[in-house]
Formats: structure tokens, sequence, C-alpha cells
């Protein structure tokens, strides 16, 4: 059937009964191996990222509204500006005027952007994906130009010799790259990066232990990793997980979801502190992304791009209403953590 008759078909409902019931399908195909995992998240987010764009904006996370105010008043496009800004605050605002920052799974780089812009930091973006290396280079350098039109200035958006595109306070630059590698990869910078960031990229790597080393190497004496993600509650029943858990991890394509303490744990068997008090569990103040998203997705287009992407495609949207129920019954939590290199 032709994408453009599916999205005909679909009808225009918005009710939970409606479009992922006309699609229903089993859950996502089961993880053969990690690296065909990856293969699957990479190819996930060449094929959508141009729908992430256009459907939730340049910052590809969360918003956080922590008052029944901002939830009844702030746009997601403030209450994700005010994720950022939680998290700068819980890591002791580690990110300022030159500083290095690696943004690991920036997406299309949104909060690296925001990071280099606002506050003046260096910044380089990594994400496996060709295309959201792609889309963030074109945004940037459309802000750049943007920047420099309204400062009066006639310099041109164009990327210095190691491909950083100067933007407002700061400068960017995007790479596409395993995270898993990074370590490797940057081991000219190693003991160099003021500030590792990574925001809902975590939960989708297979060897979260590796990426605790790998941070703890990167980072100066002093830097800090600033961290927010997805989890599951502790101690859940089985049914719990079966329901709740199990069709977020297959539709989101992640590997085995980790509790906070989890990552605690990993973080300081690679030699790193817990700045604080450890996690800040903000589960309620962020699960109004996941009305928001599920509201946006009733789009039949959009239900048709992800039947043509078989048995993904439409776990992915279905597990939308199950990270709402997810939040709903506790099962699925979302925290914001920090922690320092001594």
């Amino acid at each position: 059937m032709a994408i453009d008759a599916v999205a005909a078909s679909a009808g225009t409902g918005t009710d939970e009964e409606g479009l992922h019931k006309q699609y229903d399908t089993p859950l996502g195909l089961a993880h053969t191996t990690m690296q065909a995992l990856k293969n699957r998240i990479k190819l996930h987010y060449d094929l959508a990222s141009d729908y992430y764009l256009n459907l939730w904006g340049e910052h590809i996370h969360h918003g956080y509204w922590a008052t029944e105010e901002s939830k009844a008043g702030d746009s997601k496009e403030v209450a994700q500006l005010n994720l950022i800004k939680l998290l700068l605050e819980i890591a002791g605002a580690p990110v300022g005027q030159g500083s290095g920052v690696l943004d690991v799974g920036c997406g299309v780089g949104g909060t690296t952007r925001y990071l280099a812009s606002e506050l003046g930091a260096t910044v380089t973006g990594i994400t496996i994906s060709s295309k959201q290396v792609q889309i963030a280079t074109r945004l940037t350098k459309t802000a750049a130009a943007a920047s420099s039109s309204s400062e009066g200035s006639s310099s041109a958006a164009d990327a210095d010799a190691d491909g950083f595109i100067l933007l407002g306070k700061g400068k960017v630059r995007f790479l596409e790259l395993d995270a898993e590698k990074m370590g490797e990869f940057f081991a000219a910078a190693e003991g160099t990066f003021d500030a590792v960031w990574i925001s809902e990229a975590l939960s989708h790597f297979p060897n979260k232990a590796l990426f605790f080393r790998n941070t703890q190497k990167l980072l100066r004496t002093g830097g800090k990793l600033v961290l927010a993600d997805w989890f599951k509650a502790n101690d859940l029943s089985e049914a719990q997980f079966e329901t709740d858990i199990k069709p977020i991890e297959d539709g989101m394509l992640l590997p085995p979801l980790c509790t906070q303490s989890d990552y605690v744990q990993r973080a300081s068997e690679a030699g790193l502190s817990v700045v604080g008090n450890g996690p800040k569990d903000i589960s309620g103040d962020v699960a109004k992304t996941w009305d928001i998203s599920w509201s946006l997705v009733q789009n039949p287009a959009l239900w048709g791009f992800a039947f043509s992407q078989g048995r993904d495609g439409i776990a992915f949207l279905q597990s939308f209403r199950a990270m709402r129920r997810g939040y709903a019954a506790g099962t699925f939590r979302y925290a914001v953590m920090a922690f320092e290199k001594k």
C-alpha cells in the first residue's frame, strides 16, 4: 500500500483508540546483537529526524514544568530551555565563556547551540546519525548568519579549520560518531573537557559502563558530567515490566533500561563523584511532554511514514502511549544528575 494511501486511510481521530489501533502490530523486533541495535538506532534517526524537527523543534528532549503555573502557561519550547537551565543549576554551572563541552547524542544540535550562543562555550556535538549532523550544521549556519546580520557583521557562517562555526559568544561543530568510540576519537583531548553533556541518549547505549569510563578520561580534573535520562523504577513486578517498560524498550530501540542508582554505581566505579544529593527525580514535572507528543503524532502522514518503516516505526509511535502510562503508574521515571572528576 502506498504511503499516501495509508495516510489517507488513517483519518484524523485523536483519541487513544484511533490511529495506532489501525496499525496495531507486534512490538519491535528483538535485538539480535548490540551492533544490530545500534544500526537500527542510526537508521531510525537518519529517517525520522526531519519529522522530529518539524513536530518537536530543535530541542529533541523533554520539557520541564516545575510549577502548576508553568504547566498551565509555559510552551514546550520554554519548558525545554528550562530543562537545560535545571541541568546547569544542579551541575553547578560548569559551562561558561571559553569552556570546552562535549555534547553526546546531540540530536539536531539545539542544546549544543544554546550552550555556545548563550554561554560562550566551545561545543562539539556528536551523534550516530549522519542525517542529524547535516540538519544540525544547516541550522547552525542559518543561526550564525542571522546573528552576524543582526550585529551588523558581514562575516560568513563558515567553519574554521577544526570545523567550528562561530555562534553568538561561542562556537560549535558536529561530528558523526558512535559514542562508544569517543574515548579513542578524542584521545588527543584527554583530560581537557570542562563538561560532558548527555541528555536522553545514554539509555540507547548498550555499554553504559564504557561511557562513564570514557567520560572520566576526557574530563579535566574538576570537570562535570551533566546527565538527564529515562529510567525504570525500582522493584518492578514482572507484570509491571511487561505492561509498562517492555513496550518502551522495544519501541524506543533501547537495551534494558537502568534504574537511577545503576547510573550512580557505574559513575562511581569509573571514578566520578556525585554532585550534590544525587539524582533529582523530576518525573512529575516532565510527564506533560508525552501528553503534548501524543497530540502531535496524531498526524496521519506521520503514521503513514511509520507504517512504511515496518514494525520498528509503528512500535516507536505506539511506545508514546506506554510512556504516558508509565509516568502515570510511577513505573517509568525521569531524572537529572551530575558527576565530577576529582
